[in-house]
């Protein structure tokens, strides 16, 4: 099954948990504290960014630890591209326009 990043970053409260753990690793309490969210709903996005890739998690004594996993953001990055370079060529374009002024 073919996970649609952009649906899965959509949510802004995945989105809250992915800036917490760009940060560092956090248990799913550590995230609950920061957030402001309770447990079940940041186990339940949890899930979801786990089960898309975005996230990780490793077991250390009676705690999940989660981390940001790279790979499905170079997949966004990717699909970025080809419009960071359009926005690039107006901006050099408006630039060498005004520097004619």
């Amino acid at each position: 099954m073919s996970v649609d990043a952009f649906a899965v970053l959509a949510e802004p409260t995945r989105r809250r948990i992915l800036d917490a753990l760009r940060r560092s690793e956090c248990s799913v309490g550590e995230l609950v504290d920061a957030l402001g969210v309770s447990q079940p709903a940041v186990s339940k996005h949890l899930k979801v960014l786990r089960e898309a890739g975005f996230v990780a998690c490793r077991t250390a004594a009676q705690q999940r630890i989660y981390r940001i996993d790279l790979r499905p953001f170079q997949a966004v990055d990717d699909w970025l591209t080809p419009y960071r370079r359009m926005w690039t060529d107006s901006l050099d374009a408006l630039e060498r326009h005004l520097d004619k002024e």
